[in-house]
């Protein structure tokens, strides 16, 4: 997969190494000539360009890629690349990177991006998912089918606990995605059983958030 991110910066390297580190191709675009560190990426391909402008992204080859990530510290910088990505070289996933929480309305399908990651947003719910047992925990926000990457650690006296998870009525547009136990990470099938403390990973639209906590027997 060719992947350019938009972005050199350290959150931009470190997104090309580890997609490097997965056998994926990785374009690095920065307009700031201090930005084009080849030695810290250089498995990478770098280009010193201003990705807000067609001329630059058509040097990039866009059109060659699966995936954009707009990864810079200015939200309308992000914004500007995930639009000409999709809407002028097809570009079929658009990650952005949200940097101040007030934009964040922003960051949607009129805007090109399929995937909004608001770090601020991030790291308040891995608090709340460090220290909340029972309560619904939204991870990511997917806006194109405004559906979210939520979590919820199944309480003790959950009343699901026990049952398998084929024999559960779940709600409309609500997929169990994965089942974190004891460090093992279990892709759920209809014979699994659900059990106090486990992780549970779902993604489900927005309108559902709700009646899944309560199902599940969360706060």
């Amino acid at each position: 997969m060719r992947v350019a991110i938009a972005g050199a910066g350290a959150v931009g390297r470190s997104i090309a190494q580890e997609l490097l580190e997965n056998g994926h191709e990785v374009l690095l675009i920065d307009k700031n000539p201090k930005a084009i560190k080849v030695e810290m990426v250089p498995r990478a391909e770098w280009l010193l360009a201003d990705a807000c402008e067609i001329s630059a992204l058509d040097d990039a080859a866009l059109e060659r890629c699966q995936v954009v990530v707009a990864s810079s510290g200015d939200d309308k910088v992000n914004l500007v690349v995930s639009l000409l990505a999709k809407t002028e070289y097809g570009v079929p996933r658009v990650v952005a990177r949200i940097n101040h929480p007030n934009n964040e309305w922003l960051f949607n399908e009129s805007w090109g991006v399929d995937v909004a990651v608001s770090t601020p947003r991030l790291l308040s719910a891995l608090v709340e998912e460090a220290v909340s047992v029972g309560d619904l925990v939204r991870l990511m926000t997917f806006r194109q089918g405004e559906a979210n990457l939520v979590e919820l650690t199944l309480p003790e006296d959950a009343p699901l606990g026990g049952q398998r998870v084929g024999s559960v009525d779940w709600p409309r547009d609500t997929a169990l995605v994965a089942i974190l136990r004891e460090g093992r990470v279990l892709v759920p099938t209809a014979d699994d059983t659900l059990e106090p403390g486990d992780e549970l990973m779902f993604l489900a639209s927005q309108d559902v958030e709700d009646e899944l906590a309560e199902l599940l027997g969360g706060h």
